[in-house]
């Protein structure tokens, strides 16, 4: 299996409402993970996030863990 076919994308639901600055420091948190490949908020749906990872490297449940380490409440909604 090659790199591409390792890739996965996420939507998690983030229920606590977390301002741009919020935002931003999640997703650089995210990032710094070298198996995250991206992690990004809907434009539209700030409790909506994207996470594009390296499947073989880790998972999902690893990274919602990640989010809920930061005292913040958030649910896997699945794969797209």
């Amino acid at each position: 299996m090659d790199q591409q076919n390792s890739k996965v994308e996420i939507v998690l639901h983030i229920n606590d409402t977390l301002d741009e600055d919020g935002r931003t420091f999640l997703t650089t948190m995210l990032e710094k993970n070298e198996a995250i490949h991206s992690a990004e908020f809907c434009p539209l749906h700030h409790h909506l996030m994207l996470v594009q990872y390296d499947r073989k490297r880790v998972n999902s449940q690893e990274i919602l863990q990640t989010i809920r380490d930061q005292d913040l409440y958030a649910q896997l909604i699945g794969p797209i």
